[in-house]
């Protein structure tokens, strides 16, 4: 084998991009702090023989954060990710991964060179296999245990300096559900329920939008790696002026269960789903952390929430004027924060006047309280599959605003933004690390696209075209078959219908050649000749 199929080879079984790598949970690893693996490509720290990266000291911002989190060295989130690690592999080029074994989010290819983009599509638009595809792949995460990723079910402090690592095995799907809780749980201070619950590193400010595009990058890299489809993308739900739960079918992402209103219908694959950390307050009376355990159904009750926090479900009109706000944060940059892009489409203020509101769940928000269950609660709302069709929107309305207002990158704070939310703050809880302001930018820059912002005719192709191509290829041979055996079938009649009409032509000719009469007479009472036919 050549090396560049050999490269190609490894990159796509080399492990990937998310937080607490299996080599980097060992005691030794955790005591140096150094968090620089081998690349399995070619033997070496990071790759760093064939150019890939180098194991570089890791540099966080010092720069002020907001006054909503007043602590410091509690922790260990606050300057991600030195509480673990002090040393991680710095890629380059277009390599990317925390051994550097990966492409950058767009490329492809043994060496990373190849240029790609992917189209996210509405689930709508999607055929029936694609649907087939999605549900399959969903179920095939949750019961699939990750081979390169754990999760930590431990404080730093409680592993004494490294010594006794706390870690444990956790599916595909449940790594992220995990990652999401990880991200936005309360602070423990010390003693029973004793918590800051001022604090998350993913919402209720400026890196709001920009963690959950990666994150849903890094989700969509995953599923692509464990089931071999790398053409494979996250569809959306456009909620758009929706009355009710649109893609709670048994088809999509399970009805509701004729048997409890809140549980999902025996009849979808989620309906056996069981979720994860979702019990908050009795880890913060505990001290500990979610390690992961199942903890009960998938729960979803749609429309049944309290309607005088949500009244409706966003409208067009919502999203259009919350695209037209040109500020992407203002004020203290958090959930009090007016005329606020982020601030708005995260749900906290109005969309009408961009004023923040307290009592009432908008926009983004709102979705995850009318579904009324697993996914409302802020920690434990990855459980629920919507949430990922939910976010994918939210990013593209995301997109859209910086389409229409393309805002340079200054525009995002970079500094008294809430602790962990700064431009140069490394993104919790990623391994590689992944600052807050690289991903204030496009789409396009990242290798993917949305169906429905794409120009006319490239979305004619995919919503419309490519579908009933996508179909007709699959029965193919089916109708192919079809024609064949109709054609057989055809032949064998004609054969049938031919022969029938020969035998009753010859038996017709035997007859009229064994008349016993001649056909010319001579009558000799009559002296003369007349023509006589026997028929």
């Amino acid at each position: 084998m050549s090396l560049p199929l050999l490269l190609f080879f490894f990159q796509f079984l080399s492990p990937s991009l998310q937080q607490f790598p299996r080599p980097c949970t060992t005691p030794d690893v955790l005591q140096s702090k150094r968090c620089c693996p081998v690349w399995p490509g070619d033997g070496s720290v990071c790759g760093s023989l064939s150019g890939r990266g180098f194991c570089q000291d890791v540099t966080v911002s010092d720069l002020p954060n907001g006054p909503q989190y007043p602590h410091s060295g509690l922790d260990d989130r606050e300057q991600w990710p030195l509480v673990f690690y002090n040393q991680t592999c710095q890629c380059a080029g277009n390599y990317m991964g925390f051994d550097c074994g990966e492409c950058k989010f767009g490329y492809f290819g043994a060496n990373c060179g190849e240029r790609q983009e992917s189209v996210r599509k509405n689930i709508f638009q999607l055929s029936v296999s694609e649907r087939q595809r999605f549900i399959s792949y969903l179920n095939l995460a949750k019961t699939t245990v990750s081979p390169d990723y754990m999760i930590v079910t431990g404080v730093y402090s409680q592993m004494n300096n490294g010594s006794t690592p706390m870690f444990t095995n956790i599916s595909v799907y449940d790594l992220f559900v995990w990652m999401h809780y990880y991200v936005s749980r309360d602070a423990l201070l010390g003693g029973p329920g004793n918590v800051w619950a001022d604090i998350d590193f993913a919402h209720e400010s400026a890196a709001f939008l920009p963690w959950h595009r990666v994150y849903l990058l890094f989700w969509e890299h995953e599923i692509r790696k464990l089931t071999g489809d790398f053409n494979f993308t996250i569809p959306y739900w456009d909620w758009r002026d929706a009355q009710d739960c649109q893609v709670c079918t048994d088809e999509l992402m399970g009805a509701r269960s004729p048997l409890n209103p809140n549980l999902i219908s025996p009849s979808s694959v989620f309906s056996s789903w069981k979720v994860i950390c979702s019990q908050p307050e009795d880890y913060n009376q505990r001290e500990v952390l979610c390690d992961g355990s199942p903890e009960g159904p998938l729960l979803r009750n749609p429309g049944n929430h309290d309607p005088s926090r949500v009244p409706r479900l966003p409208t067009s009109a919502d999203v259009e004027s919350v695209l037209s706000l040109t500020e992407y944060e203002t004020g203290l940059m958090d959930r009090r924060a007016n005329m606020s892009f982020r601030n708005a489409l995260e749900g906290f203020a109005s969309p009408e006047t961009g004023l923040a509101v307290t009592g009432q769940s908008l926009m983004h928000n709102s979705l995850h309280v009318f579904m009324n269950g697993s996914m409302s609660s802020v920690q434990g709302s990855a459980n629920d599959p919507i949430f990922l069709l939910h976010h994918a929107f939210i990013d593209s309305i995301f997109e859209q605003w910086l389409r229409r207002h393309q805002p340079p990158r200054t525009h995002y704070p970079t500094a008294n933004a809430p602790i962990g939310h700064n431009d140069g703050f490394y993104m919790v809880p990623f391994i590689p690390l992944y600052r807050n302001g690289d991903y204030f930018l496009s789409t396009k820059a990242l290798g993917y696209e949305y169906a429905y912002l794409q120009d006319p005719s490239q979305r004619f192709v995919q919503e419309f075209l490519t579908p009933y191509l996508e179909q007709a290829q699959q029965i193919w041979r089916w109708l192919l078959a079809a024609g064949l055996l109709g054609a057989a079938v055809a032949g064998i009649i004609a054969t049938i219908i031919t022969v029938a009409c020969r035998r009753r032509l010859k038996r017709r000719k035997s007859s009229a050649y064994g008349e016993r009469q001649p056909l010319l007479n001579s009558s000799e009472e009559e002296g003369s000749t007349s023509y006589q036919t026997t028929l």
